[in-house]
């Protein structure tokens, strides 16, 4: 079975349980996941969000207005001594 494979394979439950996990830091059984775990939960995580279409704000690290700029931002130059 393909890593894509199991992504098709991953229900709503599954995501949600994965989601809460990686926020925890810990399994739904107390374990602490491990930083090898968090990087394919997050990655799988990501793949089950693009393959179901999810819309972006519902997304992991979707934050509202966090990327916003204008050119009437405050421009402070850095002077270093």
């Amino acid at each position: 079975m393909t890593v894509d494979q199991l992504i098709q394979a991953m229900t709503p439950e599954v995501y949600g349980n994965m989601k809460s996990a990686l926020e925890l830091g810990r399994w739904a059984d107390g374990r602490k996941l491990e930083n090898e775990q968090k990087g394919l939960c997050m990655e799988a995580l990501i793949r089950y969000e693009n393959m179901v279409d999810m819309p972006a704000e519902k997304r992991i690290g979707y934050m509202e207005g966090a990327c916003k700029s204008s050119k009437e931002d405050d421009v402070q130059p850095l002077i270093i001594k």
